[in-house]
C-alpha cells in the first residue's frame, strides 16, 4: 500500500505544481460535488419536474453515502494530507511538499471517496433519466437520440474526471480512492434503476428502513469498538496534521453525515405521505408548470 500511496502523493504534487492557477476551479468542483448540493439544489428541481427521478435521486444519494460509510469503516483508508506526515516511507528521502486548502481537512477515512461516489451516483441518475425521457414511450432511437446520448455521457465523464482531479489536487484523496468511488456510485445507481418499490413506499416502510440503517451503522460501530478498533483515529490525525485548525470540518465525521442523510430520507417519506402533498402536488394543480416552477423557486 505504501507504493500505491506514494504514487498518489506524486500525482497530488504534480497537479499542485502544474495546475496552481486552477486552484479556484478545483475548490469549486469539490464544493459543488458535495452531496448536500444534491439534496438542496438538484433534488427540488428534479422532483417538481419528475417525481420518480427526484425520489430515486434521494434514495441513491442516501444509500450510496451509507454504503460509503460502511466501506470506510472496513477499509481504513488514509488521506494524503496526513499520510505524507505519518508514514516512514520517506525516512531516507525528503517527502514531497503537499499543499492544503480550506476543503482538504476532512475527518473521516478516505476510501472510497464520498464526493466521487456521490457525484457518480447522482449524475448517473440524471443522465439516465434524460435519456429515458428522450426515448419516449415508443422507445424510438433516432439520430438525435444517439447524439444526445453521446453528449450526455461525455458530460457525465467530464464531471467525474473533474471531481476526481479536484479531490486529488486538494490532497483529500488518493487516485485509487476516487476511482473506486466512481465505480461504487454508478453501481448503486444502476441497482436502483430496477427497484420499483421506492416509488410507492409507505411512511411505515420509510421509518423501518431509516431505523434499520441507523441501527446497523450504530451496531457495526459498537462491534468494532468492542473488538478494540478505534473508528475515531482519523479525527485525531486530521487535528494533528491540518495546517489550519479552522479547516478541520467536524461535519464530515461519519456520524454527522449519517444523521443528516437519514433525516433527509425520513423527511422524504414524511412529505410523500402527507395530506398536503397528496392534495396539492398530486392533484390537478400539481400538474401545472407555473405551480411546479413556483415550488422549485420556493425550495
Amino acid at each position: 500500500m505504501n507504493l500505491l500511496h506514494d504514487t498518489g502523493i506524486q500525482a497530488t504534487h504534480w497537479l499542485q505544481e502544474h495546475f496552481q492557477g486552477s486552484q479556484d476551479w478545483f475548490l469549486f468542483v469539490s464544493f459543488a460535488a458535495d452531496l448536500r448540493n444534491a439534496f438542496f439544489i438538484l433534488f427540488p428541481i428534479w422532483f417538481h419536474f419528475s417525481e420518480l427521478v427526484g425520489i430515486r435521486l434521494i434514495w441513491v444519494a442516501v444509500i450510496g453515502d451509507w454504503l460509503n460509510l460502511v466501506f470506510k469503516w472496513i477499509l481504513f483508508g488514509e488521506r494524503p494530507y496526513w499520510w505524507v506526515h505519518e508514514t516512514d516511507y520517506y525516512s531516507n528521502t525528503s517527502a514531497p511538499e503537499i499543499q492544503q486548502f480550506p476543503l482538504t481537512c476532512e475527518t473521516g477515512p478516505g476510501s472510497p471517496s464520498g464526493h466521487a461516489m456521490g457525484a457518480a451516483g447522482v449524475y448517473y441518475v440524471m443522465v439516465t433519466a434524460l435519456l429515458s425521457t428522450a426515448t419516449g414511450k415508443k422507445q424510438s432511437r433516432t439520430l438525435k437520440y444517439w447524439l444526445l446520448r453521446m453528449v450526455l455521457w461525455a458530460g457525465f465523464w467530464a464531471v467525474q474526471v473533474c471531481v476526481c482531479l479536484s479531490r486529488v489536487f486538494i490532497a483529500a484523496h488518493f487516485p485509487h480512492q476516487v476511482i473506486t468511488g466512481v465505480i461504487s456510485g454508478m453501481a448503486v445507481a444502476k441497482i436502483f434503476q430496477h427497484i420499483r418499490c421506492i416509488y410507492h413506499a409507505s411512511l411505515r416502510r420509510y421509518m423501518a428502513i431509516t431505523l434499520f440503517l441507523f441501527s446497523f451503522a450504530l451496531g457495526f460501530y459498537l462491534l468494532l469498538r468492542a473488538l478494540g478498533v478505534d473508528l475515531l483515529w482519523t479525527l485525531e490525525r486530521a487535528e494533528r496534521w491540518c495546517a489550519h485548525p479552522e479547516w478541520v470540518h467536524i461535519d464530515t465525521t461519519p456520524f454527522a453525515s449519517l444523521l443528516r442523510n437519514l433525516g433527509i430520507l425520513f423527511g422524504l417519506g414524511l412529505a410523500l405521505n402527507s395530506h398536503m402533498y397528496l392534495e396539492s402536488c398530486r392533484g390537478k394543480q400539481g400538474q401545472q408548470l407555473p405551480f411546479r416552477l413556483g415550488c422549485i423557486a420556493a425550495s
